[in-house]
């Protein structure tokens, strides 16, 4: 498996499993036959319905949890300094783990972007507490990445966004590359 280098040093693994839609009693399966295959890489979300099964998955697969790149992300009604920090915590127990590879923010909340950024403040003290490993951020667009990158001190790792051939977003991925942050594809394929 190829892996790519975040702008922290982390190393990640450029393809992964994303289960966003997989049944809760579908994902575990789903997931142990990912990584019986190869995949080191499971992306999941708060949202999703199956962080516990993703981790459940994991944690029976035989594989060393550091050789499996956990991500997930924390929805918007955890934005909140106090409250992503309490939903770390959410996803953490549910994937049984003690730390996550790549925390990232779901979405951008432009209607309340200080809870935005008051969440994001919490991933920065996560990473520096060690409790993850790497801190981004999904669905951002260049105005929401400009005003984070205002206020934040940790530069994210990621920007996961919809990218495939008919629907590129040349001038989000541009200005990531520009600031050394990576575009992490969801639906790659369209």
């Amino acid at each position: 498996m190829i892996n790519v280098t975040l702008n922290n040093g982390v190393e990640m693994p450029a393809l992964g499993l994303g289960v966003f839609q997989t049944p809760p009693e579908e994902t575990r399966a789903a997931v142990e036959a990912a990584l019986a295959t190869g995949y080191r890489h499971i992306d999941t979300a708060a949202a999703y319905g199956n962080e516990r099964e993703v981790g459940e998955a994991v944690a029976t697969s035989g594989i060393d949890r550091s050789d499996v790149f956990l991500e997930t992300k924390i929805w918007i009604s955890d934005y909140g300094y106090d409250q992503t920090l309490h939903g770390f915590e959410k996803s953490s127990g549910k994937l049984g783990v003690d730390r996550i590879d790549l925390l990232i923010l779901h979405q951008a909340l432009p209607s309340e972007f200080d809870r935005t950024v008051e969440a994001y403040r919490a991933l920065e003290t996560l990473l520096a507490d060690g409790k993850v490993r790497a801190i981004g951020v999904s669905n951002f667009m260049v105005d929401h990445l400009t005003t984070l990158l205002d206020k934040a001190t940790v530069v994210p790792a990621v920007n996961q966004i919809e990218v495939h051939p008919y629907f590129q977003q040349r001038g989000v991925q541009d200005f990531g590359a520009e600031h050394g942050i990576l575009t992490e594809a969801w639906s790659p394929i369209g």
